[in-house]
């Protein structure tokens, strides 16, 4: 009988589009300094869409260069909205200070910042991940096999232009660019 000593995790991610805010360094008492960035993700119907704001530790060195390239954008305040995913999601209550809210507790919500998919700013996509291969797939999803057509000429041949429902399928639908060099 053979015993593993790796722990297992049951991971609970979020993913969602959203504005990037408040981009800062964070310097604890105790503890590493790290970067956050607030989120106001998009929630419920396009026509008449909310936000759930979420205060998030940004994890990973790739998403961390991401938003460190964002900070000039937000501090112009330029609307910057990314496609994200989040995880380790936790709730942290505090006592407003100031406002007309002074006194009363508050809720928010917390996690990590794990994967930036997309980058636009003023509506102008930036940035787009590039999609990993898979080991089972390793050919080009947009070619289809079974046509006789050269793959040069499907690659070329305008997609069907189709109306936009909101800024998720924008960002769906934008074609794949290379990674900025900077923005």
């Amino acid at each position: 009988m053979t015993t593993s000593t790796e722990k297992s995790y049951f991971d609970l991610h979020i993913t969602g589009l959203g504005y990037l805010n408040r981009i800062r360094e964070v310097k604890p008492k105790k503890g590493d300094a790290f970067l956050a960035c607030d989120i106001a993700a998009l929630n419920g119907p396009s026509d008449d869409a909310s936000y759930v704001r979420f205060d998030t530790r940004v994890s990973g060195s790739e998403a961390q260069h991401l938003v460190r390239r964002c900070i000039q954008a937000v501090d112009a305040e330029k609307k910057v909205m990314i496609g994200f995913r989040l995880g380790d999601l936790w709730t942290d209550t505090f006592t407003y200070s100031k406002g007309k809210r002074a006194g009363e507790q508050g809720v928010s919500l917390k996690a990590r910042l794990l994967f930036v998919s997309w980058i636009k700013v003023d509506g102008k996509l930036i940035y787009k991940a590039e999609p990993k291969p898979t080991e089972t797939d390793e050919r080009d999803p947009e070619v289809p096999v079974t046509s006789d057509a050269p793959a040069a000429q499907q690659a070329s041949a305008p997609e069907p232009s189709k109306p936009v429902a909101d800024a998720a399928d924008d960002a769906a639908d934008a074609p794949a660019l290379a990674v900025a060099e900077s923005f």
